[in-house]
């Protein structure tokens, strides 16, 4: 496999990252995962913006070429060389450079970015259970993928153990946030709902087309902080992330209504059947 080193194509096997590497040693930094699809990448301009958030949140300063088309350019190039190009999945991890401690002597950013061929999500209905090992937390960084990944990882295990396709992470006061690695989404009387940001979920790039999809399709939607028991009583449930729309059967086994024909509609509606 070739990778993406700072800019530098180069075969896996001679990438070399030294010992203090702020990502190896601190975490000092953050991830974007984005699907390439007939060699064009999916929402690159929401990809870019949040990694301008992220880099804003942490005090990276991003190379010039993050925000223009030369990164986008060597990313395309890259998965066409790991023949991934036609629906590939690219991700890019950016971390502060430099030596230090917790005071890092510099802000410059340093990346890596991978591409592998991959298979669109299937559309099958999902089985998952409330979190009972850990919550999700609000603050500066949680709305971004990275500098809270041992959360997923514990929610993961957890749900290996439970036998399970995914798990619901409830902020410490209870209200729903969101599953390992997707946003939630339910509908009520024609009206969308999803957490707020203040639960402590990921702003995901799908979660922000849905808002922007809504507002354009003059549905209304809100961003709330409730219990599980409002997504029991909805009409539909769905999750919802880059690799695409998947409805949610059940949660700790009370069976949720399905509506097929809507989330067909949504995955027109945002690009991504």
């Amino acid at each position: 496999m070739k990778l993406l080193y700072s800019g530098q194509l180069l075969h896996e096997e001679a990438l070399h990252i030294p010992a203090t590497n702020r990502a190896f040693q601190y975490n000092d930094g953050f991830f974007e995962t984005i699907i390439i699809v007939n060699g064009k990448l999916r929402f690159w301009k929401s990809h870019q913006e949040r990694m301008q958030e992220a880099a804003l949140a942490l005090g990276l300063e991003l190379p010039g070429y993050f925000l223009d088309v030369g990164l986008e350019h060597q990313l395309v190039e890259l998965a066409k060389q790991n023949s991934a190009e036609l629906y590939g999945r690219v991700k890019l991890k950016v971390w502060r450079g430099g030596n230090g401690l917790y005071t890092p002597d510099t802000n410059t950013a340093h990346w890596l970015a991978t591409a592998v061929a991959s298979e669109p999500a299937p559309f099958s209905a999902i089985e998952i259970g409330i979190c009972q090992k850990i919550n999700t937390a609000y603050h500066a960084l949680s709305g971004f993928k990275g500098p809270n990944a041992p959360l997923y990882v514990l929610a993961g295990i957890e749900k290996k153990e439970r036998q399970l396709d995914d798990m619901l992470l409830l902020s410490p006061q209870g209200w729903v946030s969101e599953l390992t690695s997707s946003n939630i989404f339910w509908v009520q009387d024609n009206q969308f709902y999803t957490p707020s940001l203040n639960t402590g979920c990921v702003n995901g790039i799908l979660r922000r087309q849905m808002l922007a999809w809504c507002a354009a399709n003059s549905f209304t939607y809100h961003e709330v902080q409730v219990t599980p028991k409002h997504v029991f009583m909805s009409d539909t449930a769905f999750a919802i992330n880059i690799t695409g729309i998947r409805s949610i059967r059940n949660i700790d086994q009370v069976a949720l209504r399905q509506q097929p024909e809507l989330l067909h509609r949504l995955r027109v509606g945002l690009g991504i059947v």
